[in-house]
């Protein structure tokens, strides 16, 4: 298993493994209501977002080809994406790619603000275990429902490794 830089041509795989585990974030279990932040997972969307210079994304891929995981990172700064497909959960590797990720994006650890991450209620208590804090109460706006969360900056000589992962 490796992670890579996500490539136009992922747009397609990074979409469908989003979507599979929509369900952990929308409001309704068919996404009634979420029509909008749903659309925004669409491979054309997914794609756009790929040829975005703000937005860095990596994939955790198996030996077999198949997409494991996928974190995107928005400036430095917002974990914008962290998901694990179904079959994949528990096995470290959104963990993983939070290391992979955290390690590339110098301003979470060179003391410039920390990551913020609007995470699932379904997430929150492996966000809390990487050190996020919430930093208001769970909202449900537009079909999904989230807790806005922090993760102070960590200065580590450059190890982009945090205490406690």
């Amino acid at each position: 298993m490796h992670i890579r830089p996500a490539l136009l041509q992922d747009a397609p795989a990074i979409s469908t493994l989003i979507l599979s585990v929509a369900h952990f974030f929308t409001l309704d279990p068919q996404g009634r209501g979420a029509e909008d932040f749903l659309q925004s997972l669409q491979p054309g969307a997914v794609a756009a977002r790929l040829e975005t210079p703000p937005f860095k994304t990596w994939g955790r891929w198996l030996p077999t080809g198949d997409l494991a995981g996928v974190i995107v990172v928005r400036g430095g700064t917002h974990l914008f994406h962290l998901f694990v497909a179904g079959p994949f959960q528990g096995q470290g590797h959104a963990r993983q790619l939070w290391l992979h990720a955290l390690q590339q994006s110098h301003a979470a650890v060179d003391g410039a603000g920390g990551m913020t991450v609007n995470a699932t209620p379904f997430a929150q208590a492996f966000y809390e275990r990487l050190g996020f804090v919430a930093t208001g109460p769970r909202v449900e706006t537009r079909g999904i429902a989230f807790v806005p969360m922090r993760r102070p900056a960590v200065a580590h000589g450059g190890t982009g490794r945090a205490s406690g992962c």
